[in-house]
C-alpha cells in the first residue's frame, strides 16, 4: 500500500579506506575531478582530515622538493595541531632527527644497494638446499 512517491534515492555509497588513503597521498594533480571531488566533500566533512591531508601535502613536497630544512617547523606544526595520526610518525622522526633531515635533504640514494640485496636474497632462495656456497658466489657475480 506504500506508494512510490515517498522513496528517497539510494545514498550513494562511501568510500572505502583505501579509497580515501589513495586519494589522501596521492599527487592531487593525478586525481580525477571526481576523485578530488569526492576528497573535497571528505576533507569538508571532517576538519581534522583537513588539516592532517594538509600535513601529508606539506611532508610530500619536502620529500619531492628535497627541502630537509624545513622539517623542524613542519614537526612543530603537525605537533601544535595534536593529531594523534601524526604522533608516532612525528616521535620517530625526532628519534634519529639527522639520519631524517639528510633524507630529505641530499640527493643520495639506497635504491640501487637496496636492489642488489633483493636480487642476491632471491637468487640464494632459489638455490636453498641444492649446492654450495661457492656455486651461490658464482651465480650472484655472474648474474648482472
Amino acid at each position: 500500500w506504500r506508494s512510490d512517491t515517498t522513496r528517497q534515492p539510494p545514498l550513494p555509497a562511501p568510500p572505502t579506506v583505501r579509497q580515501a588513503t589513495g586519494w589522501l597521498l596521492r599527487n592531487p594533480a593525478t586525481l580525477t575531478t571526481d576523485e578530488q571531488r569526492h576528497l573535497d566533500a571528505l576533507t569538508t566533512a571532517c576538519p581534522p582530515l583537513a588539516r592532517l591531508y594538509d600535513h601529508v601535502r606539506n611532508f610530500a613536497d619536502m620529500m619531492v622538493n628535497r627541502h630537509g630544512h624545513h622539517l623542524e617547523r613542519w614537526m612543530a606544526t603537525a605537533d601544535a595541531d595534536d593529531l594523534p595520526e601524526l604522533r608516532s610518525f612525528i616521535t620517530g622522526l625526532r628519534r634519529d632527527l639527522d639520519a631524517a633531515r639528510a633524507g630529505l635533504t641530499l640527493p643520495y640514494s639506497s635504491g640501487p644497494v637496496e636492489g642488489h640485496v633483493n636480487r642476491i636474497k632471491m637468487l640464494k632462495r632459489q638455490m636453498y638446499g641444492r649446492a654450495n656456497p661457492d656455486l651461490l658466489r658464482k651465480r650472484v657475480l655472474l648474474a648482472d
